[in-house]
């Protein structure tokens, strides 16, 4: 009886270790975690779709907005969906841009829950956590495109918002 105890003990201690274990292997297989993110994106639906919206991005300690706009196939509604996320890879703030690829599902009536990773051709990932509002079915490949915006309507290079210490207190 003791024996059956204490093999019972380390499956249980090795079955709990492999949570942590896997969970870490897949944040590090995305790659280095540079940025965080976080967007607002609404889309419209009837077959194919438009989606378009805005976000903050944190990198190097300094908040940069963008806008983000794209399309989807096979859904139809409509959502809002507001998204938090981690940006890995990010080494240089250009690379941020270009269309983004993922392959999602939404079932929203009223409100629900969600998230994706989602990749640009610089090798950037994006992974979020999302919760939306409205009510949309779909299943399909989302395109979306993020361009920053540059600071004060200026037409040069993206600046800062604000450094992300001082907006964030």
């Amino acid at each position: 009886m003791r024996l059956a105890s204490l093999a019972a003990a380390a499956v249980v201690m090795s079955v709990s270790s492999i949570g942590p274990v896997t969970y870490a292997h897949a944040a590090d297989a995305l790659g280095d975690h540079t940025g965080t993110i976080a967007f607002t994106l609404s889309a419209a639906d009837l077959g194919a779709g438009v989606s378009w919206g805005k976000g903050i991005l944190t990198f190097e300690g300094h908040d940069y907005p963008f806008r983000i706009h794209g399309g989807s196939g096979a859904a139809i509604g409509f959502s809002r969906t507001r998204a938090t996320g981690t940006v890995y890879n990010l080494y240089r703030l250009q690379d941020i841009e270009g269309t983004y690829w993922s392959v999602q599902g939404e079932a929203t009536v009223g409100a629900g829950k969600g998230g994706a990773v989602m990749e640009n051709n610089n090798g950037i990932y994006i992974k979020f956590t999302s919760s939306s509002s409205g009510a949309r079915l779909a299943f399909s490949v989302e395109r979306l495109t993020l361009k920053l915006r540059p600071a004060n309507g200026d037409k040069g290079a993206p600046a800062p918002l604000t450094s992300a210490s001082t907006a964030h207190q």
